[in-house]
């Protein structure tokens, strides 16, 4: 498609670059996918169908974050809210999915959004639109990595609380430190331990699945319920929006936030042996199991939750983290709450350990072709370890960085976890937007091994139905009348990133960015 305008010195530039063993390569369709984006292969193929579902499964940990954050779910559709909630983000979800699958079987590439766009949109538009989505996904996989470290380390926190509610005083400082260290264990697993990941999160992925029971059973065992009728009928409206409705909506981004994020594989594609096969099946897989483990998780705390207010006012939920309550009023045993507690903390561990594998790898694809500062040095790969070091030291850097505004200000740390949620939306409607205006144009698309069909339009306008709403309210607070504390500045940061990428990329970016479009080699 875009033979005539592969500039020769591209080519010249990547065939002098350390290949990997021929072991590592994967299959013949992987080499030939690597031919056709033209590029080399410089990661191991160490991840199969099991070991990448358990890194997508673990990364999204849907019941475990909606544990975490059930109470505060509450305040905007109450449990009948978050019940429906969850149904309809699900199926929302599963044609994004789909649409996300099929992408990475056309072209099975760690750079994901940003090269299916470069290949798909039109071609006015395609370099900037591009662009844009490299650093949209750039900026949602850098903040999101803090979000899940500071449930992380502020649920630590919260045991400390429970277990010496009377000498301990809680510090945001003391979380930021707790953040630090999760951060750094992660690292660790993501160098000096990079080979034995597939294994890290295969094992995790057995937590994540089993830990679910470990933690509903003794919930429906020992703890008090509502009716079936509190749970399913009631609506609540604590937010202050002026109808249920609007009350809903902004109540349903906990709960879809849950399920975002798997594009998280994709940017691991070069690292997947059999990568245009196994990442749509891993796709595919993923939501139905995170989906009915996080329903199984929202039921079970909605019965069992019998006084909110009561929760949030314990010591524990004063701290910030009301479940670690929950867990302690229905089995009467600090010792059992702690076990039930570190389950779900195990596989969020492993969530940010999965997180700063797809940011770094994100980050050097992206810089490979010339869409970042500094790319040359960013994009180089330690072939001992067969890990693009560089950028998993930037990124490290980064998120060292980001856990120190929390000590000063808890509502701008509110808005980067903000902008990392609709960072990452975005990045999705402009691709499966590209991919939408493709097939009504009636263009050839490229050939695949997991296709939607005749169903493909149909599908990929059902995405962008369901995501264009759910990026705006991102954007919303979560109370009004809005203070300044409570004010949702994620739009700030997001229209300021938007602003900074487009103002460097007519200033500079455009004369170092190589649109992945220009490598393709589809007659290959």
């Amino acid at each position: 498609m875009a033979k005539d305008r592969v500039p020769v010195q591209v080519f010249e530039d990547t065939a002098h670059t350390p290949e990997v063993k021929e072991k590592w390569k994967g299959t013949d369709v992987d080499r030939h996918d690597m031919l056709v984006i033209g590029r080399p292969q410089q990661l191991r193929r160490n991840f199969h169908l099991v070991s990448i579902l358990g890194f997508g499964a673990t990364l999204i940990c849907t019941w475990e974050i909606n544990a975490a954050t059930f109470v505060f779910a509450l305040t905007n559709g109450g449990t009948a809210g978050l019940i429906y909630g969850f149904i309809i983000a699900t199926i929302g979800y599963g044609f994004v999915y789909a649409s996300l699958a099929e992408m990475a079987s056309m072209s099975p590439t760690a750079g994901g959004q940003y090269h299916w766009v470069s290949e798909f949109s039109p071609r006015s538009c395609q370099k900037y639109l591009s662009y844009l989505s490299g650093w949209l996904c750039f900026t949602g996989w850098q903040a999101a990595i803090g979000s899940i470290a500071f449930l992380v380390g502020g649920s630590i926190q919260g045991l400390i609380v429970l277990h010496h509610p009377d000498t301990y005083v809680f510090e945001r400082w003391h979380t930021t430190l707790l953040v630090f260290a999760t951060i750094l264990g992660a690292y660790v697993f993501n160098t000096v331990l990079a080979k034995k990941l597939p294994l890290v999160e295969g094992l995790v992925l057995l937590i994540h699945v089993c830990g679910l029971f470990a933690v509903t059973i003794p919930l429906w065992a020992l703890s008090p319920r509502k009716s079936s009728h509190a749970v399913f009928t009631e609506f609540t409206n604590n937010g202050g929006w002026p109808t249920m409705g609007l009350s809903f909506m902004v109540g349903l981004l906990p709960v879809s936030g849950s399920l975002a994020g798997i594009d998280c594989v994709v940017h691991m594609a070069e690292e997947v042996k059999d990568a245009s096969r196994v990442l749509p099946r891993s796709l595919m897989i993923s939501l139905p199991l995170n989906a009915a483990l996080g329903f199984i998780m929202i039921v079970t705390m909605c019965y069992c939750t019998i006084d909110v207010d009561a929760v949030l006012e314990s010591d524990v939920g004063v701290a910030g983290y009301p479940y670690i309550q929950i867990f302690y009023e229905a089995t009467k045993s600090k010792a059992a709450a702690t076990i039930m507690t570190i389950l779900p903390l195990i596989s969020l561990t492993g969530s940010v350990t999965a997180e700063i594998a797809t940011a770094s790898r994100q980050l050097w694809s992206f810089s490979r072709d010339g869409g970042v500062p500094f790319s040359r040095y960013i994009s180089a790969v330690n072939m001992r370890w067969a890990i693009p070091l560089n950028a998993l030291l930037i990124s490290l850097v980064i998120n060292m960085l980001l856990p120190l505004i929390n000590i000063g200000s808890t509502a701008a740390i509110n808005a980067i976890f903000s902008l990392s949620g609709v960072s990452i939306l975005t990045s999705y409607i402009i691709c499966i937007g590209s991919l939408l205006v493709k097939r009504l144009r009636g263009e050839e698309l490229p050939p695949h091994r997991w296709t939607l069909g005749r169903w493909g339009t149909l599908i990929n306008s059902a995405a962008l139905v369901f995501l264009f709403p759910l990026a705006i309210f991102q954007f919303f607070p979560p109370i009004i009348p809005i203070t300044a504390a409570g004010m949702n500045y994620g739009s700030l940061m997001w229209g300021t990133m938007i602003i900074f990428s487009t103002g460097y990329y007519f200033l500079y970016g455009r004369k170092q960015y190589t649109p992945p479009v220009y490598r393709v080699r589809r007659d290959l």
